[in-house]
């Protein structure tokens, strides 16, 4: 399978990238530091760019099979309308390309999950992570409405721990405290669901 990979050089993105690289796919990955991704020079064709910019988007996804986003703010609780500009680029460079399979990574407590949110996580995510929910919220909206044939899948709190190998995934699921999940198992199911169909059009929420 042919896969364009947005935020490769993020610490989900990047476990997405091994794990294609591992199973024989064929990678591309769109990145603004393409120096990034030096270590898998002629493994991954790396086109420089944004992808926020339909162009670049466009670029790289052509030819394409699937496009996973992995993208994400870091550290940052500020959006910068960094999903909404992404959204808007991928959507149009799914009409130019043809390209319909979009696996997009949100976060839990985005939009209607919310409701299913714990008491703890419901006032972090309406305080602390506010400006950067409602970003994503709106993205998604967009990405719903688009015609693709997407995936929306909302991990809870992400942590650098290894991969499990198994977690809970389901539209919703009961929340208690504040779970957490390894960014590798996410990576997991991500490319998982960009290799079949059970996905489509799904929200997928997943926790350890």
């Amino acid at each position: 399978m042919k896969l364009l990979i947005l935020g490769a050089t993020g610490p989900t993105g990047r476990h997405v990238v091994d794990l294609a690289l591992r199973s024989g796919d064929r990678v591309t990955a769109l990145a603004r530091r393409p120096e990034a991704l030096a270590d898998l020079a002629g493994r991954v064709t790396v086109v420089a760019g944004d992808a926020t910019s339909r162009d670049d988007v466009a670029k790289a996804m052509t030819g394409q099979d699937v496009v996973i986003s992995a993208l994400g703010r870091r550290t940052s609780v500020r959006a910068d309308d960094l999903f909404t500009r992404a959204s808007a680029a991928v959507i149009g460079a799914a009409a130019e390309t043809g390209v319909s399979r979009l696996v997009w990574l949100s976060s839990f407590g985005v939009g209607d999950t919310y409701q299913s949110a714990s008491a703890t996580q419901k006032v972090m995510y309406s305080t602390f992570l506010r400006n950067i929910y409602a970003n994503k919220e709106q993205s998604e909206k967009e990405i719903r409405s688009s015609g693709l044939e997407w995936t929306l899948v909302y991990p809870t709190r992400l942590t650098n721990a290894p991969a499990r190998g198994s977690y809970l995934v389901g539209e919703r699921l009961p929340m208690k405290g504040n779970p957490t999940i390894s960014r590798a198992d996410v990576a997991d199911f991500l490319y998982k669901a960009a290799h079949g169909s059970e996905w489509i059009h799904r929200d997928a929420v997943i926790t350890d």
